[in-house]
């Protein structure tokens, strides 16, 4: 259930890079992308995603419904 930041609200602050405990977050083109793979809502590391914590815009860091384990089974 990984995170993605929206490249059109992404300040590139960075504030949400050096705190992802899964190396997840890197810079790309300006703005900061999440790796879906490596993205594991802080699980076992945190009680919320510091990506979403950290973020100063509301709503730049959200669930990415798009990767499979979002999609209905068939």
């Amino acid at each position: 259930m990984p995170f993605k930041i929206i490249a059109s609200q992404c300040t590139s602050c960075s504030a949400c890079e050096p705190l992802c405990p899964n190396v997840a977050i890197s810079e790309k083109a300006g703005s900061f992308v999440i790796e879906p793979a490596k993205c594991n809502e802080c699980t076992g590391y945190f009680e919320e995603p510091q990506c979403l914590a950290a973020c100063p815009v509301d709503g730049t860091c959200v669930i990415d419904t798009s990767w499979p384990c979002y999609q209905a089974q068939a």
